[in-house]
């Protein structure tokens, strides 16, 4: 039976204080006192901060009584030098909390600001390996309020963000419990002036992020069991969304799937995205697109060790040949459906680097979580062969 959107509204904590339903975005400034806020600095891209629905935020914010900021200097795959950028207008503002407005980008970037808000280390001396969080002042981390305005990241319920090492040309992850956002606004209203072509690509990544997160190897029962469900969401409800952007229960479940997505990664990620983080940050290419364009070929890579989960989900989400076959070519189906390139080479990326690139993606940490440690060849191979779109 299919629902109303209207009864898609509620509140509940998994584990920040999530408010899910159409026009929840009223709440943003009664979010911010409640996060202790008297002066929040809004920060988005630069495309959103054009458009209506910033300044209905930052209007709201006045008028009851807060001293609002804006800061939108932010690249596609943001930077450390966006996220300096960003720390310098907070603290030159007197800022006391962040509102983190849009995609995955400016969420990352926000959430690290409000990491460096109260930090004399730099930035890189967080990136997420061994014990570095631990280096953290966490009483200097500003209070986060999060408003996703993408279905895909579900980097609101993320306590981590993807930055550009500018020098190095590598993404890294900062990861620090207390950027994961106290409160999170899911109001799917924000999403529906998504193009198609972006609210399939970022559909696609929160799908990467549930089967990736399903297929990990490592003991998580409870996010393998919000996997398989936000994998069910994302067949039913993608393609209604790209081909209705005013559908709003489909612009719900997925902005809610997205959210699961990420709940779901602590279990690991794995090649897809240990692919897809030095392609991004090689070629400037969105992340989303990769992760879609990349999914069948790591799923074919990894086929000795994930039909079983495999069968098992599509069984689970009806699918009426419960193969390994029959998922992968649902996924085909999907992401011919929804208009996404059959391989990299479509989207401008050549087998220049490919070398490079392998041994990159056996560095990222996603690689730990892929149920196969395949080495710097086979990660060239695999990448070769979806920029030639041999499958």
């Amino acid at each position: 039976m299919t629902m109303n959107y209207e009864n898609l509204s509620g509140n509940w904590n998994y584990p920040s204080s999530i408010r899910a339903g159409a026009g929840r975005i009223n709440e943003l400034a009664e979010c911010c006192r409640a996060q202790g806020m008297q002066a929040p600095l809004l920060i988005t891209d630069p495309g959103l901060a054009a458009l209506p629905m910033v300044a209905e935020a930052e209007a709201q914010c006045r008028a009851a009584g807060l001293r609002i900021g804006l800061f939108s200097e932010i690249k596609g795959n943001p930077t450390g030098r966006n996220v300096d950028d960003g720390l310098a207008a907070y603290r030159a503002g007197k800022h006391d909390g962040v509102i983190a407005f849009g995609g995955g980008s400016a969420l990352d970037a926000a959430k690290a600001v409000a990491l460096m808000a109260g930090q004399t280390l730099e930035l890189w001396d967080f990136e997420d390996v061994g014990d570095n969080w631990t280096r953290v002042n966490a009483e200097g981390v500003a209070p986060i309020v999060a408003v996703p305005t993408t279905a895909g990241t579900g980097s609101e319920v993320g306590r981590a963000s993807v930055i550009t090492d500018d020098a190095q040309h590598i993404k890294k992850i900062i990861f620090h419990p207390k950027m994961l956002p106290g409160i999170v606004i899911l109001d799917p209203v924000l999403t529906v002036g998504l193009p198609p072509k972006v609210t399939a690509a970022t559909g696609m990544d929160a799908l990467s992020h549930n089967l990736e997160a399903l297929c990990s190897p490592f003991w998580h029962p409870m996010a393998e069991g919000i996997a398989i469900e936000g994998i069910r969401l994302v067949r039913e409800f993608l393609p209604r969304a790209v081909a209705d952007g005013t559908d709003l229960e489909a612009r719900m479940q997925m902005i809610v799937a997205s959210s699961m997505g990420a709940t779901a990664f602590q279990k690991g990620l794995g090649g897809m995205h240990a692919l897809a983080h030095p392609l991004g940050a090689l070629f400037d290419a969105h992340h989303g697109l990769l992760n879609a364009i990349l999914m069948p070929y790591v799923l074919k890579a990894n086929r000795e060790v994930v039909t079983q989960r495999l069968e098992r989900t599509a069984r689970y989400i009806g699918l009426a040949d419960a193969s390994f076959d029959g998922f992968l070519n649902w996924v085909l189906q999907l992401r011919a459906q929804v208009g996404i390139p059959h391989s990299l080479g479509e989207i401008g990326i050549d087998e220049s680097a490919l070398e490079k690139i392998g041994r990159m993606a056996t560095e990222d940490p996603s690689a730990g979580g892929n149920p196969i440690q395949f080495s710097a060849e086979q990660y060239s191979a695999l990448c070769g062969r979806a920029i030639r779109g041999e499958l």
